[in-house]
């Protein structure tokens, strides 16, 4: 078999092992239900400006590109998780894309396709690729920025246009963030190699006019809608966040503190297995790693290009692990090319990481099917199957997005202990977490009737005993 054809094989093993846990593995909370759940209520209110955290409750963190993917696919096969992750999982594809793409104008097809399955098949990457939340639409931005920008000073037009058109996927993928992400390791690059003329090779005009045009009428309509959102959205969720510890302001859950720098070791875990070949790397090229010095401004392109996410995000303090992932496309392919320096094939290497990520999805995919395996995920998928009533279902004292997309928000939440004996009816069920199991059977009375549980919640049917 020739390299070429084993690397797409990878690739379509990748594939398919997505596409098998997109079928298998339910939303989980918090994050991933809760943006299916928003982009299941923006379809069912056609509401198509403003997401909603709630019904008549806007959700002013993250402009909305992501959840009009996901809704697209719910408006297209109705709401199952399948449906809620597809249209990530097109903007993932369309990520490598453009990653092959670019690297295929200044290497061969066998090394950009070497660097496509390296970055496919990292583990953020590999999860991130069909996982209903902003980050793999914002690393679509960021990718076509990069791509298009090299591309474009070297020339070409239609890379040029490229650059603009992936600011404006940023921007209403994720706001200013995406501009920073892509201009900061540009404004670097290019005053280092002093490439001011070049820049006369891209549309600057025509091209920021498109950009504008395509991102900011969303944003008027969206302060339009509810007045107060560019101030929570530019201040709040952009400086606020990620210079106060514990941030307070946060309207749809509490900030994620760490210690400061923690994003580079996150970004270890997030670009496995592959994080774990730097140390022999970096022995190789010390050995026998010759220099080119025509390389050197495209691998410190795409050297800035990997870490601005984490030397952007050293000092904040609430970063999650998802935040790497713009620059993985990046480190995929400057890894590729500086391994291809040391002489080395490495074949084997290629082999053995994605053979172990295709085993661990295949194994959580099929754990998913065993009690424990579904016991273990922060889900309700299962207990809203396992209801067996035809009334109406309740959850005590909590909320759950998992539990409300599987019931298309029909769900009833319910305050205290007293207010669901008063609610509840015969055959009517209920989620009950399990700290407050006690205090439920004492204000019910024996009247529930266990049905199933799982990490968090206890379900019962109230039965027609008096």
């Amino acid at each position: 078999m020739t390299r070429n054809r084993a690397v797409l094989w990878g690739l379509v093993l990748l594939l398919a092992a997505r596409l098998l846990a997109m079928f298998l593995v339910p939303l989980t909370d918090s994050t991933e239900a809760r943006y299916a759940e928003i982009a299941r209520k923006m379809v069912e209110t056609g509401n198509w400006i403003t997401p909603q955290f709630d019904y008549g409750v806007p959700f002013w963190a993250k402009p909305p590109m992501h959840t009009w993917l996901s809704a697209l696919g719910i408006e297209a096969f109705g709401p199952s998780p399948f449906a809620a992750r597809l249209g990530i999982l097109v903007s993932a594809i369309a990520t490598l894309a453009i990653l092959w793409l670019w690297a295929s104008t200044f290497t061969d097809r066998k090394t950009a396709s070497i660097a496509t399955l390296v970055a496919a098949s990292s583990a953020v990457f590999f999860v991130s690729s069909a996982f209903v939340q902003t980050d793999m639409v914002l690393t679509l931005g960021v990718t076509a920025s990069m791509a298009g920008f090299y591309g474009g000073i070297r020339g070409s037009r239609a890379w040029g246009w490229l650059f603009f058109l992936g600011l404006a996927i940023g921007l209403l993928a994720k706001g200013p963030i995406a501009v920073i992400l892509s201009l900061l390791p540009i404004f670097v690059w290019v005053v280092w190699y002093r490439q001011w003329k070049n820049l006369a090779h891209l549309p600057w005009i025509a091209g920021t006019v498109a950009c504008l045009v395509l991102s900011v009428p969303w944003y008027v309509a969206a302060e339009i809608a509810t007045p107060g959102f560019l101030h929570y959205f530019l201040i709040g969720e952009h400086i606020q966040r990620f210079l106060q510890p514990g941030w307070k302001g946060d309207l749809y859950g509490a900030g994620r503190e760490h210690f400061r720098g923690a994003i580079w070791l996150f970004w270890i875990g997030a670009a496995l297995p592959w994080s774990l070949s730097l140390p022999v790397l970096a022995w190789r090229l010390r050995k026998g790693g010759a220099a080119q010095a025509e390389q050197a401004p495209l691998h410190l392109y795409l050297l800035l290009f990997a870490i601005t996410p984490m030397v952007f995000f050293t000092a904040a303090a609430n970063v999650l692990l998802a935040y790497v992932l713009p620059g993985i496309p990046a480190a995929a392919l400057l890894a590729v090319l500086l391994w291809q320096r040391t002489g080395s094939s490495g074949a084997r290497e290629l082999t053995l990481g994605v053979a172990a990520m295709l085993l661990i999805s295949l194994g959580l995919s099929i754990a998913c099917l065993t009690p424990a395996g579904r016991s273990a995920l922060p889900t309700e998928a299962y207990l809203v199957a396992a209801y067996p009533g035809q009334g109406r279902l309740a959850i005590l004292e909590a909320r759950s997005f998992s539990a409300e997309f599987y019931t298309q928000g029909k769900i009833t939440r319910i305050g205290t202990p007293a207010e669901l004996a008063q609610w509840l009816a015969p055959g009517d069920g209920v989620l009950v977490p399990k700290r407050k199991r006690e205090a439920a059977m004492a204000a019910v009375g024996d009247t529930l009737q266990f049905v199933a549980e799982d990490r968090k919640y206890l379900l019962f049917v109230k039965c027609c005993k008096e």
